[in-house]
This record gives C-alpha cells, structure tokens and sequence, in this order.
C-alpha cells in the first residue's frame, strides 16, 4: 500500500470536484477547491474519521468494498479506478463485459435527475446506483446481495419482485428480462457470473427455462411502462435508456408525460418520501 500516494491522489480528485459533480447543493460559500472531506466520507458510506486518515498517510488498508464506493464518489474513470486499486495495494479488478462500476458519464447524468425515477443498470440487469425516486418505486438496490441483485433472478425466484407491474404485463417483462440477459450470456460467455446466473434459474424456475429456450436475444426497454406503488397507485411513464459506447451499461430515466395524473403522483412520492426521512421523524412509521 502506497500510503503516500494514495493520500494525495484521493485529495486531488476530491478538490477536482464540485457538489454539483456529484448530486450534492452548492451551500455556503467554501473556502477550499472541491468537495469537502466529510462529504466523500458521506458518498461512500464511510466514517469522516478514517477517510481522513487516509488522506492524512494514516489509515488503513482500504477493502475493495469501499475502494469501489471511492471510485465511485469520486467520479474515476476505469483507468483512475485501477490506478486507486494499485496505490491501495490491491489486485486490479478485471475488465470485462461484467464490470459493475459505474460510467462517470452517466453518474454526470443521473446526478442531475431528482424529480423522476432514474436508475444505471449493468447488462445483467443489476441496478448499479438509483436516484431516491427509484429507489421509491423499485427499493433500495443496496439491500441485496449475490444473485438477487439482477432483476431477472428475482423475478423467477421472488413473487413479490412482480408486484411493481400490472398482471397483464407480467408475461412481457419476464420475456424481455430473458432476452437481456441472452444477450449479456452471449457476450461475456461460459465461466462469467452470466453463465452462472443462467445455470441457476435453469434449476430453480421452470418458468425461466422455457423463455430461455425459445432464445430470444435482445436489449429491451419498452417505450411505455405501468409501475405499481402502494401508495400512489398505478404510475404511467415513457422510457428513456442512454447506454455507455459498449453497450455494457444503460441509464433506464422514467418520465411521467406533462401535466398528466403520473406527474402529480410522481410528485407526491418525493414529498412523501422527504418526509418520511426528515430528522425528527419516526422512520418506522
């Protein structure tokens, strides 16, 4: 671990960004270049203590858990992030089609979008980051682990992973979850976490088996989604998907048309989720 340059690489990207950059209010006027310590402690989910310790050539080894959520806060691009990999005295994470972190570029995008759902999935269909709307609508991605972070397996293994859409679109959203992810087994091959993926839900959803042997291959997004809400009801919104130049990753952005009922529903949802979140409150109502 080179404690050294690690600390004056994470100062440098830290003070090369605004709060802007990274979804956060201007505030009060600064001082200092860039972003606050605190504040990338506050990215990446870590104490504001032993993130500047690590800037202070005093901390210790990071894990590549939190090497990935720096990476992330940070806005690296893959060559910056393999780089922060080295100087923390880790192996390199492989590039391949699978890789899970996060396009700056679509980051730059998504920190813009607070008033509708927005979402960067990998080709597997893992949620990747959310927006707080979509993490309204879809829940949090942070909470699953293995497997179950792609939406196709909890499709054929967790009815309620169904609940989000209509009966009546339940046999098109499952064949379009099985078509992408023909197409992301198809690149990344025998052996990748796709082929897993694909070997398990062959073993446990006979559902999942037959849509997978009539070998539909295709990126779908429909152009028109029903989503269901339990407090709002049902949401109707236009897709929008801005992929990375490899296809490897796609910005899904959910727009309710203007001045219908989803707009307004949409906007109750972000009030209704600011309040149940404000300090003070009972967060277990």
């Amino acid at each position: 671990m080179d404690r050294a340059g690690l600390a004056d690489f994470l100062r440098r990207r830290r003070e090369a960004l605004r709060p802007v950059d990274v979804g956060l209010p201007p505030g009060a006027r600064r001082r200092t270049p860039g972003l606050r310590r605190e504040e990338v402690a506050a990215l990446t989910g870590m104490s504001g203590d032993y993130y500047i310790r690590l800037e202070q050539r005093r901390g210790p080894q990071p894990s590549e858990q939190m090497l990935s959520a720096l990476a992330r806060a940070l806005r690296l691009t893959a060559d910056e992030r393999d780089h922060l990999y080295r100087l923390a005295g880790h192996n390199v994470p492989r590039r391949d089609p699978e890789d899970t972190h996060v396009a700056p570029a679509l980051l730059r995008v998504l920190d813009r979008l607070d008033d509708t759902p927005a979402l960067v999935l990998s080709s597997l269909g893992e949620t990747l980051v959310a927006n707080e709307l979509a993490k309204t609508v879809f829940g949090d991605p942070d909470t699953r682990t293995g497997l179950a972070r792609a939406d196709v397996y909890r499709w054929f293994t967790d009815p309620a992973a169904r609940s989000v859409y209509p009966d009546e679109d339940h046999d098109r959203q499952g064949r379009s979850l099985v078509a992408s992810l023909r197409v992301a087994h198809g690149a990344a091959g025998r052996g990748s976490r796709a082929d897993a993926l694909v070997r398990a839900l062959l073993a446990e959803s006979s559902e999942f088996a037959a849509l997978w042997g009539r070998h539909e291959a295709a990126r779908r997004f429909e152009d028109s989604k029903v989503l269901l809400h339990p407090e709002v009801g049902a949401i109707e919104v236009d897709c929008q998907v801005l992929f990375t130049a490899d296809q490897g990753q796609a910005l899904l952005v959910l727009t309710p048309r203007p001045g219908s009922e989803a707009e307004g529903k949409i906007r109750l949802l972000a009030v209704l989720r600011h309040e149940r979140f404000s300090p003070g409150r009972d967060l277990a109502r």
